[in-house]
């Protein structure tokens, strides 16, 4: 009765979708199991079959909505660079960490699982969606060079997404201050404004 009525709503596909970010959460993005995740959303372990091919393309929904979610997030946080770029590309950090920790089931299903997001065209795209408000906001910042003297927005977009993902690695998950004393977002933005300063993107 209960899959039933899911699916008759229309519901089952997000419910798994919920189900599964929930169990990575717990377990992490290897762990857990589609039988166990249509014993959470109340339906049969045949059930997800009538949505998915299997495990790894549930994993892949959660991934793809988990970076549209942070998309969205990013392009809300840098808007559109006001008041200034630096301003907002600070912003877009805070956003990062924040993502993470209120969505760490679908945080992990976009970044530790293990997937291969160029094979799914539809992944792929709402990863390239964060990927380019990193892009742009790199542009914007370096916009106050002379265009011979401007770091590519792509290499400066991909190693603030590294350390972004470093923090949230090593110090932003369990406790705050269990590893150490400074908090994330303070240790992410030093990092970043230190990065930034070496490659004279924003002045002493």
């Amino acid at each position: 009765m209960v899959e039933r009525k899911s699916y008759h709503h229309g519901n089952l596909r997000q419910a798994l979708v919920e189900a599964t970010a929930a169990l990575i959460e717990e377990t992490g993005p290897q762990a857990f199991t589609l039988t166990e995740a249509a014993r959470r959303a109340g339906v049969s372990p045949a059930a997800p079959y009538r949505h998915f091919k299997g495990r790894e393309d549930l994993i892949e929904e959660v991934a793809r909505q988990g970076f549209l979610e942070f998309a969205g997030r990013l392009e809300a946080a840098f808007d559109q660079g006001r008041p200034r770029p630096l301003t907002a590309f600070l912003r877009m950090g805070q956003a990062y960490l924040d993502f993470a920790r209120a969505r760490p089931g679908y945080y992990m299903a976009m970044f530790e699982s293990g997937l291969s997001i160029a094979g799914n065209a539809d992944l792929a795209q709402a990863s390239e969606r964060a990927q380019g408000m990193l892009l742009a906001a790199s542009a914007a910042l370096a916009e106050r060079l002379p265009a011979a003297q401007r770091p590519p927005a792509r290499m400066v977009a991909n190693h603030v997404w590294a350390m972004s993902h470093g923090v949230v690695e090593l110090f932003s998950r369990g406790k705050p201050g269990g590893r150490s004393s400074v908090e994330p977002a303070e240790m992410l933005e030093s990092g970043v404004i230190i990065y930034l300063r070496g490659l004279g993107m924003i002045a002493d």
